[in-house]
């Protein structure tokens, strides 16, 4: 970012393509709209750009990054609650599509990924806004807690309670008891016929 903010172009285009993915995965699991998404990538890169006079590698370049993105996505939440009821309710009924799977996969497995998926994204979701926050800057982002804290603005203790938590509903959430499936998987035994009587 400092060769950037001299003036060397390569160094963003660089930037970019090494961050651009994990960015836009983030962006789209916290707010779980790909339009609005896509409007928010636009906007933190815009805002790296603007800040590259100014930069100063306090940090990783990553955790300026997310920062960044962490502050817009807090400003897309409060433009939406401000916008009215039936915009923000078409929006949270809005689900995020599924990315194209390649046709050479079998179609077995495309439906077990798409069921993996599904029940991630649905659990994801499921997440207490600040769990899934620091779920998504350590798995989309790469970051460590020292650094999630000091983007979302908490104690490093916070961040591994919020990390640690995340991980666990999403664990639960995602694990399906065996005694369960065998149970649901096994017939039930019908009772015995009991003999008719002679009369």
């Amino acid at each position: 970012m400092l060769r950037y903010g001299s003036g060397d172009i390569g160094a963003f285009e660089i930037l970019y393509a090494r961050q651009k993915g994990p960015l836009y995965r983030y962006l789209l699991r916290h707010v779980r709209d790909e339009a609005a998404a896509s409007d928010l990538f636009q906007e933190v890169w815009s805002k790296v750009i603007a800040a590259r006079t100014r930069y100063e590698a306090r940090a990783k370049f990553s955790t300026f990054l997310f920062h960044i993105a962490h502050h817009c996505t807090i400003d897309h939440h409060r433009r939406r609650l401000t916008a009215p009821l039936q915009a923000a309710a078409d929006e949270e009924a809005a689900a995020p599509s599924e990315p194209e799977v390649p046709e050479h996969q079998r179609p077995d497995r495309l439906a077990e990924i798409s069921e993996q998926r599904s029940a991630l994204l649905a659990a994801l979701a499921a997440l207490p806004i600040e769990q899934r926050e620091a779920f998504l800057l350590r798995e989309e982002g790469g970051l460590g807690v020292e650094d999630i804290a000091r983007i979302t603005g908490v104690g490093v203790e916070t961040a591994k309670s919020r990390l640690r938590y995340a991980v666990r509903r999403l664990r639960e959430a995602l694990t399906e008891t065996p005694t369960a499936a065998r149970r649901d998987a096994q017939p039930r035994a019908l009772p015995e016929r009991v003999p008719a009587r002679a009369v």
